[in-house]
């Protein structure tokens, strides 16, 4: 549940407002951090844990006693970390640094505690206060609403521009890179980072994306390719420009490929006379398996497979490492969206085709 926490951070704490604090009992160590919390309504021995922010696995255990708790540690750099009391939600997601941190907070509210002492948690709800009128972009079913876009993607990169030295300053380019889909934008962002920001795990996750988004960028024309379809004729891309398609890489082992067949025909359904198409690459090894799952999933669209499964000659030259993907492309081959699913692949038809 808390695994992989990364892309939904931005909007898990809100703006803190001006509350007492307890007072501080113990020091800050020479290198590293203290948190000393305030939580009313837990009975006393109630387990209280610090996640780590990324992959969620437990760091530090205490309890509650006479509603206070403590952690004390160290950080190699800020970093995300999660607050979890009696292992379930609702939970604290922190910006920590080596410093000494106060949390107060209740029971009933306790994701909205008032975090204090760290200067990196104080950028990070810096961000989100900035993106707040604008949060409503980020969710997964969001309709596309150009103002709020622009809005948001200015917000991230003042962020940068203005904070190229705080350990936040990588998520904000994550944000932008959300709502942008630019790779090269995004790289230009990176490269403001100071050089101890471009050291932190998040950062390195960043540079990955990056290199991942660079190969075969929106914007760029998708080379061509041939594979034999169904019945062993050769089909190329080319033959199918002038029309805007679909590349959908995906497997009928592949479960999640399956769970999205039936968003995928229904696209197809409704813009199919619109010049709109679908050019299925299985990545399937055996024929009748793959040709089972067209006729059962319904996918009335032209398929291809040279029936090599990850050896796939296309998805290599792709460098498709997973599946279900697709590209979108224009009548004239360009590039124009990656991974489109669920509501997001109708969505963006409807912006292109009327």
């Amino acid at each position: 549940m808390l695994a992989s926490i990364l892309p939904v951070l931005t909007f898990a704490q809100p703006v803190s407002k001006k509350a007492p604090l307890p007072k501080q009992t113990v020091s800050i160590p020479a290198v590293g951090f203290v948190i000393e919390g305030m939580v009313k309504g837990y009975s006393d021995g109630t387990p209280i844990s610090l996640l780590n922010g990324q992959t969620g696995a437990p760091e530090f255990e205490s309890v509650i006693k006479t509603n206070r708790f403590s952690f004390k540690g160290k950080v190699e750099t800020p970093e995300f970390k999660i607050i979890l009391i009696d292992k379930k939600p609702p939970y604290l997601t922190i910006f920590l640094d080596n410093s000494l941190v106060s949390v107060s907070g209740d029971k009933e509210n306790f994701d909205k505690s008032i975090v204090t002492g760290s200067a990196s948690n104080k950028d990070f709800e810096n961000l989100n206060n900035a993106l707040m009128p604008y949060q409503k972009v980020f969710a997964a079913n969001a309709p596309y609403d150009a103002a709020a876009i622009a809005g948001a993607l200015q917000v991230t990169e003042n962020f940068v521009q203005q904070n190229p030295g705080s350990y936040v300053a990588p998520l904000a380019i994550i944000r932008h890179s959300q709502l942008a889909d630019d790779p090269f934008k995004t790289e230009a962002l990176y490269n403001q980072l100071s050089a101890p920001v471009k050291a932190s795990a998040m950062s390195n996750y960043l540079a990955q994306q990056i290199t991942e988004s660079k190969r075969n960028a929106i914007g760029t024309l998708l080379a061509d390719f041939t594979q034999a379809d169904t019945i062993g004729k050769p089909t190329s891309l080319s033959s199918l420009r002038g029309k805007y398609v679909l590349i959908d890489f995906w497997a009928s082992w592949c479960r999640p490929c399956r769970q999205e067949n039936p968003n995928v025909v229904a696209n197809f359904e409704k813009f199919k006379d619109k010049n709109f198409t679908v050019l299925g690459v299985s990545l399937d090894k055996a024929k009748p398996a793959w040709l089972d799952a067209i006729r059962m999933d319904g996918l009335n669209w032209n398929h291809v497979s040279d029936l090599e499964g990850w050896k796939n000659a296309v998805a290599q030259q792709f460098q498709i490492q997973s599946i279900p993907q697709n590209f979108l492309i224009g009548p004239d081959g360009i590039i124009i969206a990656k991974n489109l699913r669920g509501p997001a692949l109708e969505q963006k038809l409807l912006q292109l085709i009327k």
